[in-house]
């Protein structure tokens, strides 16, 4: 994600004692390192590089074309020491769709790899390369095997972190459309990132399970959701919920066996709901009904008002009507689920219906703080 006005230097710099700009701050405080050997970054080398790119950023920000001498530039950039700067490169490259490119960027890809947390700290240069590969339309399956194995531990204030998680997430999704490789040859190697230590890694092997597609892919899941939480893995119902949405865009007869979760009225029976929601079918919706109108904890209930919210379904919406008509305490939850879809205007007049119908004065105050004139 870009964050508009972010530093590269602020906590990067802080960890491990790291900064972007390479051996600069050591060699300036080594006059004896003052002759330094070709490629060896100096601070105002990476000052100039740095600004240089980000003035290519703003121009094609402004719509301007980028022409062969600033390819040349992002040419010598990727072939750069600073995992920094070569991850600004790689992201220009993929921006411009510079395929004439795509020989520098596999050799820096594999540079980066040798003595990976020396020569590419947090990783960036290796995720944005990897992410150029894809954009670029790189479909050679060794290159994301690579990545999607590759671990990388650096220190932090407290123990060692792996920083190559967005890498092996970006190569697992990337490896689903390389030619070369059977569903059973995938499917065996996207087995370990489901079962990675990062959450946000075995979230993405399960989207990308989801991609290989056909049944034996679907039994992958279902057993993966059967096995529920594994002890070891921390964060699990985010990723548990990744895996049930990946079954059911799959196979929606597991319908029933993400529905027993809603049981437990737990933070997985949270992300199961959301996932019957996202298959938008009349046999989702009609659990999440049915365990609503058996009565559930009342920190539950919002969490399953917005599941069959975002079913939008006519189904869904008249029961959300009735609930307004005809339950005040539950009236308000209904209220800022609907809020929350930008309701059309013809299903706004029904709310304001069902509202003037519940003569209440706890649903008319909901009512005016969710739908503000």
């Amino acid at each position: 994600m870009k964050v508009t006005g972010f530093s590269p230097y602020i906590g990067f710099c802080s960890n491990a004692g790291f900064s972007p700009r390479g051996n600069a701050i050591s060699e300036l405080s080594h006059p004896s390192r003052s002759k330094r050997p070709k490629g060896t970054t100096s601070s105002h080398n990476f000052d100039a590089e740095l600004a240089e790119l980000e003035f290519f950023s703003a121009s094609l920000r402004e719509g301007k074309a980028i022409g062969e001498d600033e390819i040349q530039h992002i040419r010598r950039v990727l072939a750069h020491r600073n995992n920094f700067l070569v991850s600004k490169a790689a992201r220009l490259a993929a921006e411009c769709e510079l395929t004439q490119l795509l020989p520098d960027i596999l050799t820096a890809y594999d540079r980066f790899f040798h003595d990976a947390a020396k020569s590419d700290p947090k990783c960036w240069a290796k995720e944005a390369l990897a992410k150029a590969l894809v954009k670029l339309g790189h479909r050679t399956k060794h290159e994301y095997l690579r990545g999607m194995r590759h671990h990388q531990m650096e220190p932090s204030f407290g123990p060692d972190i792996d920083t190559a998680g967005t890498l092996r997430a970006t190569c697992a999704h990337a490896l689903v459309d390389c030619p070369g490789l059977s569903d059973a040859d995938l499917l065996t190697a996207l087995l370990e990132p489901l079962t990675d230590h990062d959450k946000a890694v075995r979230i993405d092997a399960a989207r990308a399970i989801a991609n290989v597609g056909g049944i034996t892919a679907a039994l992958v899941l279902r057993l993966r959701v059967l096995l529920g939480p594994v002890s070891k893995l921390k964060d699990e119902p985010e990723a548990l919920g990744a895996a049930s949405a990946a079954l059911l865009s799959l196979d929606p007869s597991a319908v029933p066996l993400i529905a027993k979760a809603l049981e437990a009225e737990d933070d997985f029976a949270a992300e199961a709901a959301f996932a019957l929601a996202e298959l938008r079918t009349p046999d989702a919706l009609a659990p999440l009904l049915a365990h609503l109108r058996t009565g559930v904890d009342p920190s539950f209930a919002p969490t399953l008002v917005t599941a069959i919210t975002l079913t939008r379904s006519d189904e869904a919406f008249a029961f959300l009507l009735d609930l307004i008509a005809r339950n005040a305490r539950e009236a308000p939850d209904a209220l800022e689920a609907l809020a929350r879809i930008a309701p059309s205007t013809e299903l706004h007049a029904r709310i304001t219906e069902a509202v003037d119908q519940a003569d209440s004065l706890r649903v008319k105050q909901a009512f005016a703080r969710f739908f503000p004139k």
